[in-house]
């Protein structure tokens, strides 16, 4: 990481309060963003992605999700300690987030143009008018055909493809240094994801917009990405830039999810799966909290907890498998086997 990281997030710690106690989302993540870079963050559902997301925009549910320890710094500002204030003249100005379902994000009582000209007045003074035009300008620049007429129309009468589009032309109208997105293109059929997963492309180049993608599918990460973390029951298990994790993936759990997925090329009677499921938040105390689903777990993934190994420079694995140590002990059993 160099002096170009626009967020680097430090032993961040999410807890969610329940009736059995503290549970931990997110425990303990590490990662950084560069100027202009697209950073994939990639796992199963349930192992903490959005939290840290929403971490990250202070937009936990209030007396329920709660930073517990750790740091966010943004452009040389931690703002885990922001306060609600701040973090409302950051969120849609200088950081802005892409939600997954839009329909849940528009609100349906009030048409595009309102939203939108809201979301620029709050950062800018500037007139109504002024700020339609800038609203305008922009759904042109996300592709939406007849800007003029959808900008006074209500979210319900537009498509999903649609809408997604005016969810990123909002997030980008005050033209963010990062963006956020949360599995943008999940409800999204396979030919209107192609268009938004370029939209989003072609806004990063031609903007420097750094951005955050947040998915569990593979194919948008080699798709789109300049640099990956895997993510697994609240921590980083695996990092590495796109072309080295794909062709030289460490860990057992980024194997397994590079091997599930389909190749048109081989003729499989059945897809593989990764056994199991990822466990509950906060239910593994001690070992690696993937050791129940490993098939190279040996006795000492369920005793200790392994550290992020260097496996090569910027290619860091959360596994005992390339510890000194172990490596020793492998070369060992390979000499006198």
């Amino acid at each position: 990481m160099g002096d170009e990281a626009i967020l680097r997030v430090k032993s961040l710690k999410t807890c969610f309060f329940t009736d059995e106690g503290e549970v931990p989302a997110v425990d303990g993540v590490d990662f950084y963003i560069n100027k202009g870079e697209i950073l994939g963050v990639v796992g199963e559902s349930g192992c903490g992605k959005s939290v840290t997301s929403l971490s990250i925009m202070g937009l936990l549910p209030k007396g329920i999700g709660k930073i517990t320890d750790g740091e966010i710094w943004f452009k040389h500002e931690n703002i885990a300690l922001a306060s609600e204030k701040r973090m409302k003249e950051i969120r849609g100005n200088e950081m802005a987030m892409i939600f997954q379902e839009p329909m849940t994000s528009l609100n349906p009582l009030f048409t595009i143009g309102n939203q939108m000209i809201e979301a620029i007045r709050i950062h800018e003074k500037i007139s109504k008018l002024e700020a339609r035009k800038r609203a305008i300008d922009m759904l042109k620049l996300v592709g939406l055909p007849r800007a003029e007429e959808i900008i006074d129309e209500y979210p319900h009468q537009l498509s999903g493809g649609m809408r997604q589009r005016v969810m990123i032309a909002m997030a980008m109208v005050c033209n963010p240094s990062l963006l956020i997105a949360d599995e943008p293109t999940t409800a999204l059929d396979v030919t209107i994801q192609a268009q938004i997963l370029h939209l989003m492309k072609q806004l990063n180049e031609q903007f420097g917009t750094a951005i955050m993608m947040i998915t569990h599918d593979l194919g948008v990460v080699a798709e789109m990405c300049h640099r990956v973390v895997v993510m697994y029951a609240g921590k980083i298990i695996e990092e590495g830039d796109v072309q080295t994790i794909f062709r030289n993936p460490k860990h057992p759990y980024t194997i397994g999810l590079i091997r599930s997925v389909p190749d048109i090329r081989e003729r499989k009677a059945r897809l593989y799966s990764i056994p199991g499921s990822v466990p509950k938040p906060g239910s593994i105390k001690q070992g690696c909290r993937f050791a129940a689903r490993c098939e190279q777990a040996f006795e000492r993934c369920f005793s200790q907890n392994p550290d992020l190994y260097e496996v090569e420079q910027g290619h860091r694995a959360r596994c005992f498998l390339y510890t000194k140590e172990e490596n020793v002990i492998h070369e060992r059993t390979v000499t006198t086997s």
